[in-house]
């Protein structure tokens, strides 16, 4: 009988994963261990561990596994790892793509509502014992651009759809889909931008994708139309968002992402007219490790036989 594979938990919660290994019945076949976020792999770890389960490596440590074949992030987005000057080539590496279609379409539509719903005025003037008399602004025909037409934005669209909004978006392979009005190529972001009375950034962080909404794009969007991103933080030039807010060359924006998280306190972003910030909220929800768990053991029964895994990272795409 063959030596069990040699798999590591890293992460603080390995819980539902072990339980996802053995729910599969796939104990039998590897040696789990485990370590916190803060610890660091023994010796022996790094000489032996042959599949690991991560939020991310430090430089200088995936070069010592040499074992190691495939690697589990456990985010969609993977530019720390491609960041790293010392990836190994022949690394396997897959993503938690599509892990966020539980929660993220629904953060997306709260924000909509925030900003057309006037429950939070109200509130304020409950607090007030104060009686004002106030217009909800409806989203039908309304018109949502979604820039990065991937799992998230199609379950955005079907829901903007059954809402009565048109919606547009971008997609790297254009094809028509269901409940979307017109699926445009990345060449033609600026007609998604032109059209969008509430414009959603969902694309990944790519050296492509850096400062993509810069002055120039913004200059494309309606005076009355908003900005919500959440995709990745690195996508927007912050001081022409910031400008363009509070010259009102749009009407403002919502943030769920940023370069440096936790947001410093010191970050303009926080004061800036017409920009609300959100403390990356959009992707997270209570199952979300018995999801990412999902796709980890039925990637890991796929490793174990030798079977191509699901959502590898396409590293010259960059996600």
């Amino acid at each position: 009988m063959p030596n069990p594979t040699r798999v590591l938990l890293w992460t603080d919660g390995p819980g539902p994963y072990v339980d996802a290994i053995a729910a599969a019945g796939l104990s039998s076949r590897v040696a789990i261990e485990t370590l916190t976020r803060k610890e660091t792999p023994s010796a022996d770890q790094l000489a032996g561990t042959e599949a690991m389960l991560a939020w991310g490596a430090p430089s200088g440590l995936l070069p010592k596994m040499a074992s190691l074949r495939w690697a589990q992030a456990l985010t969609a987005g993977v530019e720390t790892w491609l960041a790293l000057p010392d990836l190994p080539p022949n690394l396997t590496l897959t993503c938690a793509r599509g892990t966020h279609r539980q929660s993220m379409p629904e953060n997306i539509l709260g924000a909509l509502f925030y900003l057309t719903k006037p429950y939070a005025a109200c509130a304020a003037d409950q607090r007030e014992s104060k009686w004002t008399r106030r217009v909800a602004t409806p989203l039908t025909g309304q018109t949502l651009g979604i820039l990065g037409l991937g799992a998230v934005g199609q379950d955005l669209a079907r829901f903007a759809t059954a809402l009565g909004m048109k919606v547009v978006g971008t997609k790297r392979t254009p094809t028509p889909l269901p409940g979307i009005a017109e699926v445009f190529p990345m060449e033609r972001t600026a007609d998604v931008i032109a059209q969008a009375d509430y414009l959603v950034l969902l694309l990944p962080a790519t050296p492509a994708t850096e400062n993509f909404i810069n002055a120039e794009r913004l200059a494309l969007m309606k005076p009355t139309a908003w900005l919500l991103n959440f995709g990745r933080g690195a996508l927007i030039e912050d001081a022409a968002l910031i400008a363009a807010a509070k010259n009102k060359k749009i009407a403002g924006a919502i943030l769920d992402v940023f370069r440096q998280e936790p947001l410093p306190a010191s970050d303009p972003l926080w004061t800036a007219e017409g920009i609300t910030v959100l403390p990356h909220i959009g992707g997270g929800h209570p199952n979300r490790d018995r999801v990412v768990a999902s796709l980890f053991v039925d990637n890991l029964a796929r490793f174990l036989d030798s079977k191509p895994l699901r959502e590898v990272v396409d590293r010259a795409a960059g996600y």
